[in-house]
This record gives C-alpha cells, structure tokens and sequence, in this order.
C-alpha cells in the first residue's frame, strides 16, 4: 500500500482543528501549516505528538499549500481544510486507491455543504468539488488568490464518496471570509481587466450582482433551501457586487490592504 499524508491549513481554527486532525489519523502523516494562529489553534495541535506542526506566513492560499506540499514525506497528498470532515466511506475509499494502485494523478471530491447549521441541498453547491486527494510529485496549485485549483501532469479523476463541509457557523464569520476574498478576487481581476483595457461600469455593477442572484436562487435552485437558500443566493451576489466595487476602486487609484494582515 502507498503512503499519505494529511495536509491541514489553519489560521485561527481552534472550532475545528481537533475534530480535522482526528478524521486523519487514518494517514501514515499529519502535517499542519499554520499561518501564526493567534488563538489556540496551535495549543491545540500540540496535544497530537504524531503531528508535524509548521508555521509559515500567509500570503494567499495556493501560495501556502504550493510551500508545504513538497515538504510532505509521501507520495499522495489527502489536503483537509479546518472545516472539512471525510466521511468513513471516503475513508474507505481512499485506502482502496493507496492498496490498489491507480493511473490517475488525483481526484476529485464532492462536498455536503452545510450553511448556518442546515444542510445546503441546492443554491449552486449541489455540484461543489474539490481535488483533495493527489499525488505529490504531480500536482500543483494553480498561481491564483482565489479560487485556485490543482494543475496536473496526469489525468484527474471523480470519487465517489463525498467530504463532509461546515462553511460558516454564523454571519460574522461569513462576512470576514467574505472581506478578504472578495479582496483577493478583485486583484486577480483587476490584473485581467489590466491586460484587456476593460473598465467597470454601472452596467457590470448592477447586471453581475442581479444575474448571480438570479443563477443561485432559481437555476441552481436555491429557491428549495427555503430561507437559507435565498441568503446563500443573496451573499453570492452581495460578494460579486462588492468584488467589482473593489476593482472599480482599484481602477481609480486606490489601494486595498488584505484583510487577512489586518
């Protein structure tokens, strides 16, 4: 059997990261990258000695997994976010992969969502996935703030099993993330719109926002979520609105600190 190793971003997760670090204790090694916690995300860490604990400065998230994956001891990568959980039949799953052996450089996994404390069945995240699983010597992450995704040599393939995700326990934490990424977003886009010449105007900032919500809530029915449907759709188009105000203003001159070195 092939060996792994559980990777594990955190900064300020003490919520989550005792609960993240005991799904993967399955793995053969657990690496923590954190981005100096200033809760007790680390304390916490340090009660698991067959865990690797390395601190590295945050720049952006493909940056920081892109640092810690070559530092990894084993062949195939099983990346976990804080908020992540996998499920016993991912699990499962997983070690049939490492057993068997596959032509696949890595794979694709679906997410249950929950938002708020419901499950999220629709509003656009009914098809959310991510490559959590993949081979260290083969894959990258993407050169991105936001959104950044593996780059493979080889072919990528879908799990069956699904990765169990708590997004946001509350509004405040929601509006956080949503600071920073929509931050993020912005430079990425602005950069893009740099290359193009292209502006934002009153067209984009009404009709981006409005087509979103309209995407979320009835064709990506949200609308069945009931209420937590219609928030999810309504942040989603709050985010591209105030993602493009941040390019507006990055278009006029101004400067935009990261919320995450606040």
């Amino acid at each position: 059997m092939e060996k792994i190793t559980a990777i594990i971003p955190t900064f300020n997760e003490e919520v989550h990261i005792k609960e993240a670090i005991e799904s993967v204790l399955w793995c053969d090694e657990i690496i923590v990258v954190d981005s100096f916690s200033t809760d007790k995300t680390v304390e916490i860490v340090k009660t698991f000695p067959q865990v690797r604990l390395l601190q590295h400065e945050y720049e952006y998230s493909a940056a920081q997994k892109n640092w810690i994956i070559p530092q990894a001891s084993h062949p195939w990568i099983f990346l976990l976010d804080a908020d992540e959980r996998p499920t016993p039949e991912l699990i499962t799953e997983v070690k049939n992969i490492l057993q068997h052996g596959t032509p696949f450089s890595g794979f694709w996994i679906f997410r249950r969502n929950h938002f708020m404390g419901k499950r999220i069945e629709y509003s656009g995240w009914q098809s959310d996935k991510v490559i959590r699983l993949f081979k260290k010597s083969e894959c990258k992450y993407q050169n991105k703030h936001v959104h950044a995704e593996i780059e493979s040599k080889g072919e990528i393939s879908i799990l069956r099993e699904k990765l169990i995700h708590y997004t946001y326990k509350d509004l405040s934490s929601y509006l956080k993330k949503a600071d920073r990424y929509t931050t993020w977003g912005a430079i990425d886009r602005f950069q893009k719109f740099q290359k193009s010449g292209r502006k934002i105007t009153i067209l984009y900032l009404f009709f981006r926002p409005f087509g979103r919500f309209l995407r979320h809530y009835f064709w990506r029915l949200g609308i069945l979520d009931g209420t937590h449907g219609f928030v999810v759709s309504g942040m989603a188009a709050f985010n591209v609105f105030i993602r493009a105000v941040k390019i507006w203003r990055l278009q006029n001159g101004e400067k935009l600190e990261d919320p995450f070195k606040k």
